[in-house]
């Protein structure tokens, strides 16, 4: 008798571009340093947290032949190193589209619109 492998799926796995988009968001917040997402598009040069249900606006990407070109556009925590988070944040963006929506990537540039600064008390 054959063993069963129970970690293949039969047919193809097909994940909408909403849906990519919202684990990038969502493994975007996950990160150390990011306080939210932001829209690409600065208003009077002034960046805006974007609510939970919208965190997809702050993600951006296209298909190429090599795989996902994503841009991140975020708001980060003063007083945390850019480059550090920066790094983390495309760490954890890779990890998640990866092993949960089983999609390449060939590059993921981080925007960050913003540095959010917590009033005084």
């Amino acid at each position: 008798m054959t063993p069963i492998d129970h970690t293949a799926v039969p047919g193809m796995l097909k994940v909408s571009d909403g849906v990519i988009s919202d684990l990038i968001g969502y493994a975007a917040l996950e990160t150390f340093g990011v306080v939210g997402m932001a829209a690409p598009n600065l208003h009077d040069g002034i960046a805006k947290i974007l609510p939970a249900r919208a965190l997809r606006r702050g993600v951006t990407f296209e298909r190429a032949e090599r795989g996902l070109l994503i841009d991140l556009y975020v708001v980060i925590e003063h007083g945390v190193s850019l480059t550090t988070v920066s790094q983390n944040l495309i760490d954890r963006v890779r990890f998640v589209v990866a092993n949960y929506a089983d999609q390449e990537i060939a590059d993921i540039a981080v925007h960050v619109q913003g540095v959010h600064v917590p009033k005084a008390r």
